[in-house]
Parts: structure tokens; C-alpha cells; sequence
């Protein structure tokens, strides 16, 4: 089967200039990025709706999401491999190439599965081990018994995720994902406080609605790649029983230091948690909420990151030189536009926004609200950067450059950003904000090297 979607396919002599590559860029990363802002939305609908129990659950939503995250980074790193090896194959015209790359990423992403629960199941005592406060800590696991059940269906629909990209259809995920939106919430309110004839469970109930969005939005997504054009063409459930181990393992290449470098990444915003929760409760809910916000901001320029990575891979499918370096950094430049321009509202109003996230009946509202309106005005340049680094990090995946990268995340994170993190919140007045200071300057220095990585590699 050929594969053709217009420029796509072009060959290299009649590349698209450089408007039409801003336009196919938009045209591929705005489903993408509104599908993670679709994401992110179920997580601030959860932290919303547990804000109105106090600062206690919110705190231990802070220390679950931690632990989960650390713990699903391996499976996602692998995910996220799934997308350069499907773009270049794209790139090339070699559907079954396509084929085999979506079926060892679904199989991947159930071997990882297992043991990503094992670590949620236990993390109370994770937890307690490293120094959270024992009430605290109960409420996470209890969060964590839920969120466990999802993890293999969230890995699946990554996998699909990033095979429905390489084919240039990212839409059918953005309906999924917008869908999952009122889903989730009609499940997460009763289960939480016991409504409409169910039983009241907490934050368990917040981890099992999440956990069966997760089962639904893989199921919808697997109706697609099997019964929509032109996703059927590919015949994804073709010999699934099969693992071509030799793509496993280029895979495993690919994706391994992905998951290292997000185990980095989320492991430096999880020890900052960490320290914040050795700081106070307060100090931790507002971290959460401060990150929160954040995190929505990076979901924009997290969609671009994936378009650069499909862009990126499908000139490299092409052997189109000059399409590599025009598709990263026409990638990069729209990416720190719409930062700049995002930052600067958010820190117009970050007061308003922060208290979204907190009712008005808790007890240490102001104080929280003043600190994470704090944490978000000293953040100002980490916003910008995080996203220039995000998208950095695609445009080299897009060429399956991912070893360096991971080296340049030790520096940035471990060796500059939780030093100064920790020295300067514990060792200076500056406390909370200090912290976060040291994750503004480690995410700046990694996202110049990643930039000047991309600059010198596909000169």
C-alpha cells in the first residue's frame, strides 16, 4: 500500500517553503496539543472537585501523582518511541513497517504494565520511607489503589495516539479525549462523595473513574484503527500475537532513554514535591497547584513537540535534509510564541486562576493562593523554556537522536536544576520559591543545549 498525503510525500526538490511548513506544523499539532489539553483538563477536573475536601487531600493527590508518574514514565518513554519509528515508516511508504511498529509498542506496553502497578500498589510505603507525613501518605495510596487499574489502557492509547500522528490523522484521538472530559467528571463527582446511589470512596474513587476513562478512550481508539479509514488500511490487529523482537528492541533503544530522560524530568518535579511537603502542607498544596497550571500551559507546546517529532521523522523517511532542520525549528518558533503569549496571561491573572483550584471554606486558603500566585510569577521564564525544551526533545526523537539528549537532562536537572532547588529553598530565606528558582535555571541550560543539539545535527 502507498502511502500519499500531499506534501508528505513530495519529493525533496519540491519541498514546501517555509509558510507551508508553519501551516502543516499548526494543521498536525493543534489536534495534538488540544488533545493534551483535553488530558490535562480530566486532571484539573479531578484536583478541582478533591480541593473542596481541604488541604490534606490535596496534598496527597500532590504525592500520588508523584509516585504514579515516576512509576509510568518507563511505559511512556516507550510510547513515545512508538512515534518515530511509525513517522518514518510513514515517511518512506512502508505500511507494514507502520504496522509492526504500532503492534511491538501495544505489546511493550503491556510487559511494562505489571510492574509500573507493583509501584503504585506500594506507594504509601514509598512514601513513608521518604519522610510524608503518615496521614498524608494513606490518603495517596488510597488514590493510588484506583489510579493502578489504568495503566495498561493508558499505555495502549498512547501507542495508538502516536500511530494515528505518524499517518498525519491525530483527530480521532481529540474526539476520544474530548468525550473522555464530561465522562470523567460524572464519575469522579459521585464516587468521590458518595452521590447519586454510589458509594462514597474518596480518593479511590477518583483513581478507579480515572482508571475506566482510560479503559474506554483505549477501547475507542482501537474501534478506530480497526474499522475507520484510513487507519484499516493498516490492518492493526493483524498477526498481534506475533512480537518481532528485532523491532522490540529497536524500540527498547529509541525508548529506553526517553523513559530515562522522563524519569528524570518528572523524578526533578517529584523530589521538588518532596521538598516542598518537608517545607509544609500549605507549601505543598500550593506547589500542586502552581504545577497544575503549569502543566496546562506545557500541553500546548507538548502537541507541537509530537507534530515536530512526526514532521521531523517523516523528512527523515523522505531523505529530505533540508525538510529535518526547517521542520524542528519552524516547531521550536511557534512553540515560543505561543508560550510568551500564554505566560504572559497566565501571570496576568494567576491570582483568579489559582483560586479555581481551592474552595473557599478551607481553612489556609489565602495563604495557599498568595504562595502558588508567587510560585507562578517566578516561574515566568521556566514556562518558557520548558516549552522550547519540550519541543527540542521531539525534533531530535524525530531522527531518533535520544542518547545524548538523555545525557544533557542529567546536567540540566540533576546537576544544576535540584542542587540549586534544594540549596536555595533550605539554605536561603527564599524557602518554597526558591525551589522553585532551581527549576527555572536547571530547565533553561537543558533547553539551550537541546537546541543548540538540534542546530548542530541537522546542519
Amino acid at each position: 500500500m502507498t502511502s500519499t498525503t500531499g506534501t508528505d510525500h513530495a519529493p525533496s526538490a519540491l519541498t514546501p517553503p517555509l509558510a507551508l511548513e508553519l501551516w502543516d506544523t499548526i494543521r498536525l499539532a493543534a489536534p495534538m496539543a488540544l488533545t493534551q489539553l483535553s488530558q490535562i483538563a480530566m486532571m484539573s477536573t479531578d484536583l478541582a472537585f478533591i480541593g473542596r475536601l481541604g488541604g490534606d487531600p490535596v496534598a496527597a493527590a500532590a504525592l500520588a501523582g508523584t509516585v504514579y508518574f515516576v512509576g509510568s514514565t518507563f511505559g511512556m518513554g516507550l510510547m513515545s518511541a512508538v512515534a518515530p519509528l511509525t513517522a518514518q515508516a510513514f515517511g518512506a511508504a512502508d505500511a507494514g513497517l507502520v504496522r509492526r511498529a504500532l503492534r511491538v509498542g501495544l505489546w511493550a506496553g503491556l510487559l511494562v504494565a505489571l510492574p509500573i502497578m507493583l509501584i503504585a500498589l506500594n506507594g504509601e510505603t514509598i512514601l513513608l520511607v521518604l519522610g510524608q507525613a503518615p496521614g498524608v501518605a494513606r490518603l495517596a495510596q488510597d488514590y493510588l489503589a484506583g489510579l493502578a487499574w489504568g495503566i495498561a489502557p493508558m499505555l495502549w492509547f498512547m501507542a495508538l495516539r502516536s500511530f494515528m500522528g505518524a499517518v498525519n490523522r491525530p483527530e480521532p484521538v481529540l474526539w476520544i479525549t474530548l468525550t473522555a472530559i464530561p465522562l470523567n467528571a460524572l464519575l469522579v463527582y459521585p464516587l468521590l462523595y458518595g452521590h447519586w446511589g454510589f458509594p462514597q470512596l474518596g480518593l479511590t474513587g477518583v483513581g478507579l473513574a480515572t482508571s475506566t476513562v482510560n479503559l474506554a478512550t483505549f477501547l475507542a481508539g482501537l474501534w478506530f484503527a480497526t474499522f475507520r479509514p484510513p487507519f484499516r488500511d493498516y490492518r492493526v490487529l493483524a498477526q498481534l500475537g506475533r512480537i518481532d523482537w528485532r523491532l522490540m528492541r529497536q524500540l527498547l533503544v529509541i525508548g529506553a532513554p526517553i523513559s530515562l530522560s522522563f524519569l528524570l524530568e518528572y523524578g526533578l518535579f517529584s523530589a521538588a514535591a518532596i521538598l516542598m511537603g518537608l517545607i509544609s502542607t500549605p507549601a505543598l498544596a500550593a506547589h500542586q497547584i502552581a504545577l497544575q497550571i503549569t502543566a496546562i500551559l506545557f500541553m500546548v507546546p507538548f502537541g507541537i513537540s509530537m507534530a515536530a517529532t512526526v514532521r521531523v521523522g517523516h523528512a527523515v523517511g523522505r531523505n529530505d535534509a533540508h525538510g529535518v532542520r526547517r521542520a524542528g525549528l519552524m516547531a521550536m518558533l511557534l512553540g515560543l510564541v505561543l508560550a510568551v503569549l500564554f505566560t504572559l496571561g497566565i501571570v496576568v491573572a494567576r491570582f483568579e486562576i489559582v483560586r479555581l483550584f481551592l474552595g473557599a471554606g478551607i481553612v489556609d486558603a489565602d495563604a495557599t493562593v498568595a504562595l502558588a500566585a508567587t510560585l507562578l510569577l517566578v516561574g515566568t521564564t521556566f514556562f518558557i523554556t520548558d516549552a522550547l525544551q519540550s519541543i527540542a526533545v521531539g525534533a531530535l526523537r524525530g531522527i531518533k537522536d535520544t542518547r545524548v539528549p538523555l545525557l544533557l537532562a542529567v546536567l540540566g536537572y540533576w546537576l544544576v536544576g535540584f542542587p540549586a532547588s534544594y540549596a536555595l529553598g533550605f539554605h536561603t530565606p527564599l524557602g518554597a520559591v526558591g525551589i522553585w528558582i532551581g527549576l527555572s535555571a536547571g530547565t533553561t541550560l537543558y533547553a539551550a543545549l537541546l537546541v543548540l543539539r538540534f542546530l548542530r545535527l541537522s546542519r
